[in-house]
């Protein structure tokens, strides 16, 4: 048997309502999240993949700097709607700022970055010395 807490009050609602406000039928654009990185670890490399929807590839900013690496975007649009009697004017904004430091495997000169369907990827290729060596052959003698 599980419990589950219900919250039926109209004060927590109401609460809701007075702090994320969806006035004159517009959206909430104060959007402060960060996007999700995935990073994945091959033997050739690594790969981080960040799922910004919308953007376009010259929206973001990727930088080295002493083993920083940096991806930023910063996003700005504006909506004008004009019908008889009124004007609607939206301004929208959207940034995010993510630094991680490299590790000293990485190659920081060959970094490459691709955004496709949503999904910004960064290619970041182990130095040579960190790749591991290939099997070899000991013959018995």
């Amino acid at each position: 048997m599980s419990l589950v807490k219900r919250n039926n009050l109209f004060f927590p609602s109401l609460m809701n309502d007075l702090f994320t406000p969806d006035w004159f039928g517009g959206v909430d654009n104060l959007n402060t999240s960060v996007p999700a990185v995935n990073i994945k670890d091959n033997t050739e490399g690594f790969e981080l993949e960040l799922a910004v929807p919308g953007a376009k590839k010259e929206d973001f900013k990727v930088e080295v700097d002493n083993d920083i690496l940096t991806i930023s975007s910063e996003a700005k649009s504006e909506n004008e709607e004009t019908k008889e009697n009124y004007t609607r004017k939206e301004f929208t904004y959207s940034s995010f700022n993510r630094a991680f430091t490299l590790p000293e495997t990485v190659d920081g000169t060959k970094i490459d970055a691709k955004y496709e369907d949503g999904i910004l990827r960064l290619t970041l290729p182990k130095k040579d010395e960190a790749l591991p060596e290939p099997k070899r052959l000991i013959s018995i003698g």
